[in-house]
């Protein structure tokens, strides 16, 4: 008896949509700094067949090796690593930048038949790829190529600040009150949206003028009036940042805030296992300690001083990274050694802290809690297959180990 030609024809549709419709794996490895990704990232990659893409806002950087902890050559152990020693340190970086390149290296990883593992603790980039978020459509313009912010030594880009700061998206109802009452202010000073020049650098320019003229604080009260969230959590002197949330509201006339929160509800675009390797807060401000000891034992000083002879100055996104701005100050006589590398470790602490209360709000996370494991990483990398298997990532000859 023949097959009905009709249901063979729509099983081969159902088969053409599924195909269509199935999303790319992806790993990611995330957690605080100093917890150990790196060396788990290098197995878990012998033990898939995995390719590692780093998450690290530094270690993009040439030249910036030991403030970086950037991963050594014989560290790799044959994993091919992407994301390392791509851009020089005057060249400016974004999560947007971030995102594109990336994108543009997962075709090569998934013809090679490998599974990116993204790998680091830059909680917002690692956001932004998973989940598709769009920086360059619709009203937006242009704005988030201006975004070019080091996550390693603040709270985060304008877009991710409002998630890692105590500061919670408004509502609908907290933005048309905080809307009325900015507009005056804003009004004065023709800078409400539509009103002002349609040249988003003219109203950039606006802005400088005004900061220049009457002080940061005062664009930061702007900014508080029409999208309290992000007022919250950027500070009044990160005159740039406040600039760009400004420049949002002026282009769309919605907050950058809700923006945020929405773009965060967007589910995964990708097959993905999402890990958090975590570890007893003691233990972690423990090993943050010894690396930033090691650090300078490694000649941290003389690689800030390379960079500084290389026309680095502290104006650089590359040089707002921990580590990098302390030694400038110690050598231009702000600071002595001693006081940088205490502000090195306690600043390298509060992101550790500022990096955990982004994990813990992120959804469909999977805690990998070093201790449960009794500190056994044998113990941990099987758990972790396991958690692959169940969502299908990775093929199965790859769990023979």
């Amino acid at each position: 008896m023949f097959p009905d030609r009709d249901a063979v024809r729509h099983d081969d549709v159902q088969t053409n949509i599924q195909k269509k419709i199935q999303k790319s794996p992806m790993i990611i490895l995330s957690g605080p700094t100093a917890v150990g990704k790196t060396r788990l990232s290098i197995a878990l990659a012998k033990a898939i067949g995995g390719e590692i893409i780093s998450a690290d806002s530094c270690q993009v950087y040439r030249h910036m090796d030991i403030g970086s902890a950037k991963i050594r050559p014989e560290e790799m152990q044959g994993i091919p690593h992407h994301m390392i020693d791509i851009l020089e340190p005057w060249e400016e970086f974004s999560v947007a930048v971030f995102k594109e390149k990336c994108e543009q290296c997962l075709p090569g990883i998934y013809e090679r038949g490998q599974i990116p593992i993204v790998t680091g603790g830059t909680g917002f980039y690692v956001q932004a790829l998973l989940r598709d978020i769009d920086f360059g459509s619709g009203r937006e313009g242009t704005f988030p190529e201006q975004d070019n912010t080091t996550p390693h030594s603040v709270t985060g880009d304008i877009l991710s600040a409002m998630v890692c700061g105590a500061g919670n998206s408004p509502s609908a109802a907290d933005t048309s009150a905080c809307r009325a009452s900015g507009t005056a202010s804003m009004k004065e000073n023709n800078l409400l949206p539509g009103e002002a020049s349609a040249s988003n650098g003219s109203y950039r320019a606006r802005l400088e003028e005004l900061a220049e003229r009457e002080g940061p604080a005062r664009l930061h009260d702007m900014l508080r009036e029409v999208d309290p969230a992000s007022a919250e959590a950027i500070h009044p002197n990160n005159q740039k940042r406040v600039i760009r949330a400004l420049e949002f509201f002026h282009l769309t006339g919605e907050p950058i805030s809700r923006h945020n929160e929405r773009e965060r509800e967007k589910g995964f675009a990708y097959n993905a296992c999402y890990f958090v390797l975590n570890d007893r807060r003691e233990r972690i401000y423990e090993n943050i300690g010894k690396r930033v000891d090691e650090m300078l034992r490694q000649g941290l000083v003389a690689e800030v001083e390379r960079l500084r002879e290389m026309g680095c100055n502290r104006g650089m996104v590359s040089m707002q990274g921990l580590g990098y701005k302390e030694i400038l100050s110690y050598l231009e006589g702000e600071t002595s050694l001693e006081e940088a590398a205490e502000t090195i470790k306690r600043d390298t602490r509060h992101f550790a802290k500022r990096q955990l209360t982004w994990f813990r709000r992120e959804k469909d996370v999977i805690w990998v809690d070093k201790d449960s494991f009794d500190y056994d990483d044998r113990r941990i990398l099987e758990f972790m297959l396991q958690e692959l298997r169940a969502k299908g990532i990775g093929a199965p000859a790859s769990f023979s180990q």
